[in-house]
């Protein structure tokens, strides 16, 4: 398509779905420009894209008649547990498990310039996220002999990073053919008016299309099909802001396969109703997680004859998935879009950069709790906060990296302390690393008498010494 030989069949079928406003600066650019813009138009499902916009904006309301608390065992016994836990350690022993990170975020808001997986969380040697991590998939597959495959489901626009930082440290010393990254796919972001907006004269501005994008993110790698190949029959999911995870937790697992679910959710017990956690709850009759801006403030505020809150349960985006079932869920109909109202950097009627400082465009999300609703069975499993979760999400204050070593560190003292061991001083530092203890029971089974002996893989350090 060249500039003088008119717009062609790709600019009349934008202009006829109403978009044509991408092609406005067509007329000033060079033939490189117009055959990029050409290219990134001709990639974009926009049909696909116009009715989940009008879809989106038509959604009604969540209504409250058709919402219900969750129906969630609160009281697990010590020998239930146990049980759990020895069922999903033969899972993973049978090498039919995987872990799923989404790091697709880079580190913006906590001032860090790179994928957010790479910030450093270490309490004592500054680990990063993504670190951590590993040592949670090392030390499962050391316990079980089994590999544990790891993928890493990264955005277009942190990809490179994200490879060039695991390939710097040698992918943490895990085999790097179980260690596989898989890029979700892009939506363009739309204007307030529904205008797809410009990132450039010759580019659409594109955003990530969301969690909920896994699905179709694993089947158009390939990755689903190399998994079903491995033999893998599970997928344990979580973000990569949460470095409390417990990476793949045998329990959890067990919990999962001994209720024959399809997709299973971790919860907490929600600080307030306006936390802002999914939302789980019971809609029409099935368990469900709303986006909790999506949930009315009285439904949210809703009390019961005792006082208490009704809907106390958050999610947390701990998952485990069935493969078979993502793979019916990639192949189906695709999930539906949110709108979220976001600050989009885009160009003015001259085609100068605008960066505003008030929320100007809509990103199209897909949410990974929507494929609940094609669940034929799903199980539910309540944690404590403190042990499993603390999202780092602000560079400051609550929900901070401050606030997530802090909780690290009081983790490490409670399995110090469960283990019938002394931990050091409030004033110390502990790290642990999860490669070869991973919780209270192994700390117990090592036999050690005294933290010190646990060196390097207990680490501590005074605040000089930090």
């Amino acid at each position: 398509m060249h500039a003088g030989t008119g717009t062609g069949e790709l600019r009349e079928r934008w202009e006829a779905a109403g978009q044509g406003g991408v092609f406005r600066f067509w007329d000033g650019l060079d033939a490189s420009a117009h055959a990029r813009l050409a290219a990134q138009l001709e990639s974009i499902d926009l049909g696909a894209v116009c009715a989940g916009w009008r879809e989106a904006l038509a959604r009604p309301a969540v209504r409250v008649e058709e919402i219900a608390p969750a129906q969630v065992v609160r009281a697990i016994s010590p020998e239930t547990l146990a049980a759990l836990r020895e069922s999903g350690e033969d899972l993973l022993a049978r090498g039919e498990v995987a872990v799923l990170t989404v790091a697709g975020g880079q580190g913006t808001r906590l001032g860090f310039d790179g994928p957010k997986g790479a910030f450093p969380i270490g309490p004592v040697s500054d680990r990063s996220l993504f670190a951590l991590f590993a040592q949670g998939v090392a030390g499962h597959a050391r316990r079980s002999g089994c590999a544990l495959p790891w993928i890493v489901l990264t955005s277009p626009g942190n990809d490179a990073a994200t490879r060039r930082f695991f390939a710097r440290h040698a992918h943490f010393s895990l085999p790097a053919g179980d260690v596989r990254f898989v890029v979700q796919a892009t939506l363009p972001v739309l204007g307030l008016d529904g205008q797809i907006l410009l990132e450039r004269p010759d580019r659409v501005a594109e955003a990530a299309d969301g969690h909920g994008g896994v699905f179709a993110a694993l089947l158009a790698s390939g990755t689903l099909a190399e998994l079903e190949a491995r033999g893998i029959q599970r997928i344990f999911y979580h973000h990569v802001d949460n470095p409390l995870v417990r990476i793949a937790d045998p329990a959890y697992l067990g919990l999962h396969a001994q209720g024959r679910a399809e997709m299973s959710c971790k919860l907490v017990e929600k600080r307030d109703p306006f936390e802002k956690v999914g939302f789980l709850c019971s809609r029409a009759g099935r368990t469900a997680v709303l986006e909790y801006s999506e949930v009315p403030p009285e439904l949210a505020a809703a009390r019961d004859e005792a006082g208490q809150p009704r809907f106390w349960a958050g999610s947390i985006g701990i998952h485990v998935l069935d493969v078979a079932f993502v793979r019916r869920v990639a192949e189906g109909p695709a999930l539906p879009l949110h709108l979220a109202r976001k600050p989009v950097a885009t160009v003015d009627a001259a085609g100068r950069p605008v960066t505003p400082a008030e929320s100007n465009g809509h990103k199209l999300e897909r949410f990974v709790f929507d494929a609940l609703a094609r669940a034929g069975s799903v199980a539910v499993m309540e944690t404590r906060r403190q042990d499993e979760y603390s999202p780092v999400k602000n560079a400051r204050g609550e929900a901070s990296p401050e606030s997530a070593r802090g909780d690290l560190v009081a983790s490490y003292r409670r399995w110090i302390a469960e283990a019938g061991l002394e931990a050091p001083g409030d004033s110390v530092a502990i790290e642990v690393d999860h490669s070869r203890f991973d919780g209270p029971e192994e700390l117990r089974r090592s036999g050690l008498r005294r933290i010190s002996e646990a060196a390097p893989h207990v680490r501590i350090a005074h605040g000089a010494e930090r």
